[in-house]
């Protein structure tokens, strides 16, 4: 039998281990996926140090995977061997829970996670539901493609479903993993793209994305410069700082919506008054399913949207790991196989 490299966490808090593994043969409605590029998330800590239901160790981190399709199981229709697929948090969805029959896939109670409930793309290759995937195109790289599967699709997602039409004034609070895509997106959708983010020197970098306009906010009121300019449709909040959260919400013009996709675990913090004057909201947006993510995939490539990313060989998972969760990364990370 063939064999693969991957790179493991044999228990909660436990170091990555590159092993050698058996390259697995998909079964009835899955696909193997020769992985070419894997991006690094924040949430693959749930694999790495525990404290996420369904993690089973020895397990393979990574859901952010773009490769080539490998082979096919039975029942698996749709597909062909050869395709450029990617597969991001959503590994597929059951089909018969109480959010599948009400249509929604995305809270599917039986839903694989690709790197938390079941092994991930640090590896060669990665055994997935054939539902779960996304054609990538022609256009896209595989390292560029990977983080769009996950920071991608989670701010063009939420943008895009925001109600905010284009011309509309929207905020991307914080300019890191998410929000550096997030301004690129708000940008292309048509919206006048406020940057928000600590300090000068995210400034010209958040201009060059797209930015029409930069706030900082250790030396202004995010709230008072928003409301200065009409108030926000939208504040596309991906830092996981409540307190920065809360600080903007003022910001928001009438109907706007604070929308949530940094998962912060403090309490927000805001007088309920606040929403009612003016018909406010507070939203959070959850990333997407396959179909979501290869709307990503081919706005991104007629757009021209591209994530920043820094790469590196799959046995470099450790060290990219401790990049990420630093925060020194910039802003993304890559791990490529050469496969």
């Amino acid at each position: 039998m063939a064999s693969m490299r991957a790179v493991q966490v044999s228990e909660a808090g436990g170091p990555f281990e590159v092993v050698q593994r058996d390259v697995p043969e998909p079964g009835p409605g899955e696909a193997l996926v020769r992985v070419q590029a894997c991006g690094i998330c924040h949430s693959d800590s749930y694999v790495k140090e525990g404290g996420f239901p369904g993690v089973s160790y020895p397990a393979v981190p990574g859901h952010e995977i773009a490769g080539v399709l490998a082979s096919l199981g039975e029942g698996a229709r749709g597909w062909e061997v050869g395709q450029r697929v990617g597969v991001g948090w959503f590994g597929g969805n059951c089909g018969y829970c109480r959010p599948c029959r009400h249509g929604d896939p995305m809270f599917c109670e039986n839903m694989g996670i690709p790197g938390i409930t079941e092994d991930g793309g640090y590896a060669d290759y990665v055994l997935v539901r054939s539902g779960a995937m996304a054609l990538i195109p022609d256009e896209l790289a595989a390292e560029d493609a990977a983080p769009l599967l996950c920071a991608g699709l989670t701010t063009y997602n939420a943008l895009r479903h925001s109600g905010a039409r284009g011309g509309d004034l929207v905020a991307i609070l914080g300019i890191g993993g998410l929000g550096h895509l997030g301004v690129q997106f708000a940008r292309k959708l048509g919206f006048h793209t406020i940057a928000i983010a600590r300090g000068r020197e995210k400034e010209e970098l958040a201009l060059r994305l797209g930015a029409h306009q930069y706030i900082d906010s250790t030396t202004q009121d995010p709230a008072a410069e928003l409301a200065r300019l009409g108030g926000a449709r939208v504040i596309l909040a991906t830092v996981t700082s409540t307190a920065a959260m809360a600080a903007t919400v003022g910001g928001l013009g009438i109907g706007g919506k604070l929308l949530v996709v940094g998962a912060g675990m403090e309490p927000l913090n805001l007088p309920p008054a606040m929403l009612i004057s003016g018909d406010k909201s507070i939203a959070g947006h959850a990333s997407g399913t396959s179909g979501d993510s290869e709307d990503t995939l081919s706005f991104s490539a007629l757009a021209d949207v591209r994530p920043m990313i820094e790469t590196v060989p799959l046995e470099q998972a450790a060290d990219a790991y401790e990049r990420m969760m630093s925060g020194a990364a910039r802003f993304r990370m890559v791990l490529r196989t050469g496969a």
